[in-house]
């Protein structure tokens, strides 16, 4: 595990979002780190040593923001990125997703790969991942101890998947919940509180109800996270009614299993009917955005504005590889265009703002995840997990030809930023970037 300075402070600007969706800006403050959690924050700092060694001054040109939380990516899916958006999900998946998942039971390709992704993903500041990692357990934890080695707060999921297929891409049920068991052991093993395991079945096409319940059985006794994949796709949603025709929607395949908590996320959510809705309000579920997936796979346009007014916890997620990017900046700027895109086709709709994705980046993120007591803005007694921002990154697109409001510098970044931009990322108090 990597070490955490005993305490720091960080003197400068700094932009965060409150739980009412509210954007703070500070224009000139100083937050206290103390083994790795937030112990104080000043506003107009007076007396503070800039000569001392644990005092980090921010330049004119930087700011602090929180760390971006990725609610729904896919690990070893990064080869893929940018390939076969000239088909829809389930043929892109038999096409290009599930060879290339095939690879991973080499455990040297699975190495070069996942060192690549959790590097990669911190450069673009991504401090929290919630991982859909490999059918294998052994990969998996692979992706495990990457992330503990470069410090990225993570959960991991090793996918279930019992549904036969003529390439073998499967497991029995006794081999799925024996692997699950093992790998869950032994990311605890690694005895690191930035990552955890998530119980993962892909998705109810690929699982059957016996698989599905064990899989919730696990989730409970061991208190654990849960991810899968909800109403994405029409054709998807279809299969599942001719494949669980006892069970009156999507939602309540995953319900009568037992897999809808108040830990659970679901990405994408495109099709949801109002009794989905409900059920997923009852239970505390989360339902994450992957607007660039649901726009390269043409699977459709997601009504976030809808589901919040329907009070579902949502997050955002870059769901590589249907989606085009791993940067969560980009995930931003898919959710402003397809909700843009949406308003043009609906009446009194109000598109979301820079406001509102930062928000779902960050403390929208940790909220849907559960972890909103620990991360997503910068309050005391929650972790440092915060991105030094510098809007006149050399060699970026960004500039500081003329002055700006800080809330104005967050809204450039948002649109026009990229990885140059971020300086530096804190994960606990302790810089791995």
């Amino acid at each position: 595990m990597l070490s955490i300075a005993k305490e720091n402070i960080f003197v400068g600007s700094f932009a965060h979002m409150t739980e009412r969706g509210e954007l703070i800006t500070v224009d000139h403050g100083a937050i206290y780190v103390t083994n790795g959690k937030i112990s104080n924050i000043v506003i107009d700092p007076k007396s503070i040593d800039t000569n001392d060694e644990n005092v980090i001054v921010l330049s004119g040109t930087q700011f602090l923001v929180p760390g971006f939380v990725d609610c729904h990516t896919h690990a070893v899916q990064i080869p893929n990125l940018g390939i076969g958006y000239d088909k829809q999900l389930l043929e892109w998946l038999d096409t290009y997703t599930f060879p290339l998942e095939k690879k991973y039971e080499n455990e040297e390709f699975a190495d070069c790969v996942l060192d690549a992704v959790v590097k990669h993903t911190v450069a673009l500041g991504t401090t929290t991942a919630c991982y859909f990692a490999s059918l294998y357990a052994n990969a998996s934890l692979i992706l495990g101890k990457k992330a503990a080695k470069t410090g990225q707060r993570a959960l991991i999921g090793k996918i279930n998947m019992n549904s036969k297929r003529d390439d073998g891409y499967y497991e029995t049920t006794q081999e799925s919940i024996a692997n699950l068991t093992k790998f869950i052991d032994d990311i605890i093993k690694l005895n690191n509180p930035l990552v955890k395991p998530i119980v993962t079945p892909r998705f109810a096409l690929s699982c059957d109800m016996v698989l599905l319940k064990e899989l919730g059985k696990v989730a409970k006794e061991k208190n654990l996270h849960i991810q899968s994949h909800i109403s994405e796709n029409l054709q998807e949603i279809e299969a599942v009614k001719q494949i669980f025709p006892e069970c009156s929607s999507y939602a309540d395949v995953y319900d009568t299993a037992g897999l809808l908590t108040d830990k659970t996320v679901m990405a994408h959510g495109v099709y949801l009917t109002d009794n989905e809705i409900t059920i997923l309000k009852q239970r505390g579920t989360a339902v994450i955005h992957c607007p660039s997936s649901n726009t390269c796979l043409k699977s459709g346009l997601c009504d976030v504005q809808r589901l919040k007014k329907k009070g579902i916890k949502i997050g955002l997620g870059t769901d590589v590889a249907g989606g085009q990017s791993c940067s969560m900046l980009d995930a931003m700027r898919s959710a402003l265009q397809v909700s843009t895109h949406l308003s043009f086709m609906k009446t009194d709709y109000e598109a979301l703002n820079f406001k509102d994705v930062f928000h779902l980046a960050t403390l929208g993120g940790a909220t849907a995840l559960a972890m909103a007591d620990k991360i997503g803005n910068f309050q005391i007694g929650k972790e440092f997990d915060a991105l030094v921002i510098d809007i006149n990154a050399e060699n970026g697109y960004l500039n500081n030809l003329k002055e700006y409001a800080l809330e104005e510098k967050l809204e450039k970044l948002i649109y026009s930023g990229d990885d140059r931009n971020i300086a530096a990322v804190y994960v606990n108090g302790c810089k791995i970037k």
